[in-house]
């Protein structure tokens, strides 16, 4: 059968550099650090007390106070962000049909504050059980994509994805396969996470993940400096509007950008450790050209995982050099979670949508916060340190990876 054309068409932002997609987009080119002390809670015993928080973010100021109160923050972040992408995309009931219209959405985690909220004022009580009869519509992850679909009366295919920090790239390939197979003319994708809380912060920092350079917040996401300590938690959603470029056309659509491809495959490894060769790593780039129908040659730029981790960073360039060879050296390279932190499953979601700026605007962020060569990482490379670069930028890819081993990549390229 013949593959549809997928197309993007609308955009949604909301992070811990601005609350618009302008304003996060201006943050990354211009390397501002979101990375500050944590406003969320009391966090003065905790090993790590910074975060890349959304700044001075009120639900009210989106949605009806009612309504607000009822979801969690991560879905209070996903209907922001919907809101923003139908609205860009020019999606209205009259120039679409609401029944082939999807959503599907993605999140690591979920309701991680409403779960502590719920157990912590149960744990605190007298054992009588006394739970907000919200607690489990609000905490369950798939709840922000069902949440979205009925705020804009999409009836398409709707879901969510999860695969820990790879959980919105998988969302953005499910909806990209939906599209060209023929399930659905337009699909709303993407990812929101917000776990900045005790139970977040605690059980990362538990694990050693988290840099505890709470002298520095601001430069202590340093992926590929010698001197990373573990990656900042960041928080944030994301949505890229996806839809068939015939019905894009047929509709009159502003096109940001093509979807050319995506892979998946697993470390098959260790819980959290990476390959040490990045052989997961490089498999789904591979997968993710062949998809495309690209040689390496036709990427220009990579945004990658690049979460600040003594391991990941090292393992991640191994790939890279394994999979482009020489034009690893042609390449830019850069880690835009040395600006918004780790937005664990919201990552691919901004990530994407900082690869498919790079291609409209033919600007490639840069990798900030580095101080001093790492030794075990190849000189030659790119990494765009502090200073944005302005190059061509024909085509992107973005690389997620998640505990468990899950990888996940996409490639966005100019439309012609």
């Amino acid at each position: 059968m013949d593959l549809k054309r997928v197309v993007v068409t609308g955009i949604g932002a909301l992070t811990p550099l601005g609350k618009t997609l302008d304003e996060y987009w201006e943050g990354l080119t211009n390397g501002v650090s979101g990375a500050d002390f944590i406003k969320q809670f009391d966090c003065s015993k905790f090993k790590t007390r910074f975060a890349c928080e959304v700044k001075d973010f009120d639900a009210t100021t989106y949605l009806d106070k009612k309504e607000a109160r009822k979801i969690d923050r991560f879905t209070q972040f996903a209907l922001v962000v919907s809101d923003q992408a139908v609205k860009d995309a020019g999606i209205s009931k009259e120039n679409v049909d609401v029944d082939r219209v999807g959503v599907i959405f993605a999140s690591g985690i979920g309701g991680l504050i409403t779960f502590q909220e719920e157990v912590v004022n149960f744990a605190n009580g007298d054992g009588t059980p006394r739970f907000n009869p919200f607690f489990i519509p609000k905490m369950i992850l798939d709840i922000a994509a069902g949440q979205i679909s009925m705020r804009h009366g999409f009836r398409g295919p709707n879901f969510a994805v999860v695969s820990a920090c790879a959980s919105s790239t998988n969302a953005i390939i499910d909806a990209y396969d939906n599209i060209r197979l023929g399930k659905a003319d337009i699909i709303l994708t993407g990812g929101s996470e917000a776990v900045v809380s005790a139970a977040g912060v605690g059980g990362f920092n538990a694990m050693k993940a988290l840099s505890e350079r709470n002298d520095d917040p601001a430069t202590a996401s340093r992926p590929f400096d010698k001197d990373r300590d573990g990656f900042v938690m960041g928080e944030g959603a994301g949505m890229l509007v996806l839809e068939s470029l015939e019905h894009a056309l047929k509709r009159g659509a502003k096109i940001y950008c093509e979807i050319a491809g995506g892979g998946a495959t697993a470390d098959a490894h260790h819980i959290t450790a990476p390959h040490p060769e990045g052989l997961g790593a490089k498999n789904v780039m591979t997968a993710a050209l062949k998809d495309a129908g690209l040689q390496a040659s036709d990427i220009d730029y990579i945004n990658v995982h690049g979460t600040s981790t003594p391991l990941g960073d090292i393992a991640e360039t191994k790939a890279i050099l394994s999979v482009f060879g020489e034009h690893a050296y042609n390449l830019n390279i850069s880690s835009t979670k040395s600006m918004t932190g780790h937005c664990l499953g919201a990552a691919g979601a901004l990530e994407a949508i900082a690869c498919v700026m790079s291609v409209v605007h033919d600007i490639v962020p840069p990798t900030i916060n580095h101080f001093t060569d790492d030794p075990e990482l190849d000189p030659k490379l790119n990494f765009t340190f502090n200073k944005a670069q302005k190059r061509t930028v024909r085509a992107a890819l973005s690389n997620t990876f998640g505990f468990g081993g899950h990888n996940a990549s996409v490639i966005v390229k100019k439309y012609s």
